[in-house]
């Protein structure tokens, strides 16, 4: 398990951040830092906020400007997008389905270094670049599908082929939104091992679920995120626990684990 940096420059701090999601209002008041080498779930319902959290750590949505609120990223105020993408992977539900037809799977990977979706006639790939897309395909269990079409690919296949995408720059924080959604308990136990094996190699992570099952044992910081509010922040062990959850998601809960990992029952 990758040590906390608390007194690291946070790679996402946020101050006072009011947000609106067209006519909604999505954060008020979000106050929140993220730091390197500390593995981090945020956890809430649906309608919580959690994706338009990572929709500001991607620059898709910007806060109101207003005095007292500030957002920055790896410590600045501003922000390259190219600088961005190379630092920080992502992987999401939006992501994978932005991808359609028969682009060949090798291309969704390779994507990852122009910020496209597919690959357009004036992107012109390295050879550097090519090795890199089949050096991650092989480490993935990828390389056998490489010009087979996306639209012929499994949920699983598709994420781990976005996962790849995502680690083309060798990123410092990976962002992970909603990653088991939709998928088997083959292919979710397979994506769940490759993100161990990261976890533990120096890549930052950062989960954003609403499934318990999802988090990792080595995510050691959970934060608690309900009606665009934080509601908890601490320790994994502290807060996955029974009242906790069970005030989150406002259901009675009890929480089982078993090897590091848990699961969630009804507790009436």
């Amino acid at each position: 398990m990758m040590a906390s940096m608390p007194n690291a420059t946070p790679y996402l701090e946020l101050q006072s951040v009011e947000v609106w999601l067209g006519p909604r209002r999505v954060f008020d008041d979000l106050t929140l830092r993220l730091h390197p080498g500390e593995h981090t779930v945020v956890l809430g319902p649906n309608g919580s906020g959690k994706s338009s959290l990572v929709k500001l750590l991607s620059r898709e949505l910007y806060p109101v400007v207003k005095p007292g609120s500030l957002l920055r990223i790896f410590g600045s105020a501003t922000v390259n997008l190219w600088e961005l993408r190379g630092r920080i992977g992502l992987v999401s539900q939006d992501l994978q389905a932005a991808y359609v037809g028969r682009v060949p799977a090798a291309d969704v990977v390779l994507s990852g270094f122009f910020g496209s979706v597919g690959i357009g006639r004036s992107q012109v790939a390295t050879a550097a670049q090519h090795r890199r897309v089949a050096e991650l395909m092989e480490q993935l269990g990828l390389a056998d599908l490489a010009q087979r079409p996306y639209v012929q690919l499994s949920d699983g296949q598709r994420r781990r082929l976005l996962l790849a995408r995502a680690l083309v720059h060798g990123p410092e924080v990976l962002v992970l939104d909603e990653p088991t959604n939709g998928l088997d308990l083959k292919a979710k136990h397979q994506l769940l091992a490759i993100l161990r094996d990261l976890a533990r190699t120096g890549t930052t992570l950062l989960l954003v679920t609403h499934q318990i099952e999802a988090i990792l044992p080595e995510i050691s910081r959970c934060v608690l995120l309900r009606e665009g509010k934080v509601v908890g922040d601490g320790p994994s062990d502290a807060l996955l626990q029974d009242a906790p959850l069970s005030a989150l998601f406002a259901t009675p809960l009890r929480v089982c684990e078993a090897n590091g990992y848990r699961q969630v029952l009804p507790a009436a």
